[in-house]
């Protein structure tokens, strides 16, 4: 079973992201994610393209969970427009 900690590890190794955050909506058993990721990779991507970049980066985790909703992925250039800094 995938743990929020799982994605986060993943995501931060295989992206080089500088900002993640995962909630689990499962309820805690592990099947269904909420994802928020920064990272350069993302930088002249199309929205779809960094879908599956992140998709990518989970493809072991993906086989143990149910369902993956991805909230944000921005480049931290986005990120730093978002918080006004």
């Amino acid at each position: 079973m995938a743990t929020a900690a799982d994605v986060e590890k993943a995501l931060k190794e295989r992206l080089k992201a500088s900002d993640v955050t995962v909630i689990d909506t499962s309820g805690g058993c592990g099947a269904s994610f909420d994802v928020a990721v920064v990272s350069e990779q993302f930088e002249g991507k199309r929205l779809l393209e960094r879908h599956r970049l992140i998709n990518n980066a989970l493809s072991e985790e993906m086989k143990e969970i149910h369902a993956l909703s991805i909230r944000q992925c921005w480049t931290p250039e986005q990120q730093k427009k978002a918080q006004g800094t």
